[in-house]
């Protein structure tokens, strides 16, 4: 949440009420593992019941069905299949370079996903899958080489937020996650699935993503009944913390969508 208090004050501004969490094993929420740096669910089923269970606490007894969601990446995977699996609840969402497939040629992907398969099933799942050490790193070179965003102001900042309290860090993924991550692409590019999901939707793709996959945001668009996609040319990863004039088409984009599409 620390994250994001910029774009939590845009939402204050336009009138929006803020619900917010850090999903389980990210943020300040409690870690699935006894390293707490190590990026691990068991299954994405996990983070629907938490996403349910806030919902159905915090959010809909305030605001009913009034509710527009604002999911970013993972989230905006989690979002797609709480809108298919819980119809009705949410009015409309953006999602923000949602993790619909994770960047890369199918070649690549495929002997990964064996890789993966392999290491869950003989006892590695808890077992870091890459030597990364973060998103933002420890490094003050790194945002020469960084994936997430143009903005060298809000890559410091973020950076900071993690030095003065390590504990919000993910250190990198583990076969574990992608583990989950790789079923639940799976099951949300099954046949038949996004055509179920009747919520509007306006996905926001980044145009320089390394991250996700932009071709595959572009397909299931197709398939969503009531879906529409921007693409922000050059943006990185993270548009909510990207460049002022890259975040000003996002902010437009948003506001025409939240103004005058009907849920």
């Amino acid at each position: 949440m620390e994250k994001y208090f910029e774009t939590i004050r845009e939402l204050n501004r336009r009138g929006f009420s803020v619900y917010m969490f850090d999903w389980r094993g990210q943020g300040l929420s409690d870690r699935m593992l006894p390293d707490r740096r190590k990026g691990y669910v068991e299954k994405y089923d996990d983070y629907l019941k938490d996403l349910k269970q806030f919902v159905d606490e915090f959010v809909y007894p305030v605001e009913g069905s009034n509710i527009m969601v604002l999911a970013h990446s993972m989230g905006g995977h989690i979002a797609l299949r709480f809108f298919h699996d819980y119809p009705g609840i949410i009015g409309k969402a953006v999602l923000t370079s949602p993790l619909i497939d994770i960047a890369g040629s199918r070649w690549l992907k495929k002997p990964l996903k064996a890789l993966v398969n392999i290491a869950a099933k003989t006892g590695f799942k808890d077992r870091y899958a890459t030597k990364r050490t973060g998103d933002f790193g420890s490094s003050e070179k790194r945002f020469s080489h960084n994936r997430l965003t143009h903005d060298p102001d809000r890559f410091r900042r973020t950076k900071k937020l993690l030095k003065d309290n390590p504990a919000l860090a993910v250190g990198g993924v583990t076969f574990g996650w992608l583990y989950a991550t790789f079923h639940s692409i799976d099951i949300l590019s099954g046949k038949g699935y996004a055509e179920g999901i009747t919520t509007p939707i306006l996905i926001a793709s980044a145009g320089a993503d390394q991250v996700v996959s932009l071709q595959a945001q572009k397909a299931i668009c197709k398939r969503l009944p009531r879906a529409q996609i921007i693409t922000i040319p050059s943006a990185r990863h993270e548009i909510l913390i990207e460049t002022d004039s890259m975040r000003h088409v996002f902010w437009r984009a948003f506001d025409w969508f939240a103004e005058t599409h009907i849920a």
